[in-house]
């Protein structure tokens, strides 16, 4: 997903902000379930939630952004096994350079 948010260490992001591509994977048990209704399985709705509140935040570290959302996704999800986010922030602010930069981060629960 691609969000706008106000993240960053450097002079203006906080007031401007910018654009983020948020990659969110989840592993867990399927356990036996059949999968015939959404309770069977996690929404990713509400995964998509929990970021965007997140990303709502003002936050100095892509990094500290990161292993928040992966403590909300524990928090709410506490089935998942292990998760696995990247964050980019597509326009950085770096002289003479073209691309996006950022991070990712894994957990096994």
């Amino acid at each position: 997903m691609i969000l706008h948010g106000f993240h960053g260490v450097y002079n203006g992001e906080p007031v401007a902000g910018g654009d983020f591509e948020i990659n969110l994977s989840v592993a867990y048990e399927e356990g036996g379930v059949n999968f015939d209704a959404l309770g069977d399985t996690i929404s990713y709705v509400d995964l998509i939630d929990l970021i965007k509140i997140r990303m709502k935040t003002p936050t100095p570290l892509l990094e500290k952004v990161a292993k928040l959302i992966l403590d909300d996704v524990a928090t709410a999800f506490p089935i998942i096994k292990s998760a696995t986010i990247s964050i980019f922030k597509l326009q950085a602010p770096i002289a003479r350079f073209q691309g996006r930069v950022g991070v990712s981060m894994s957990r096994i629960y």
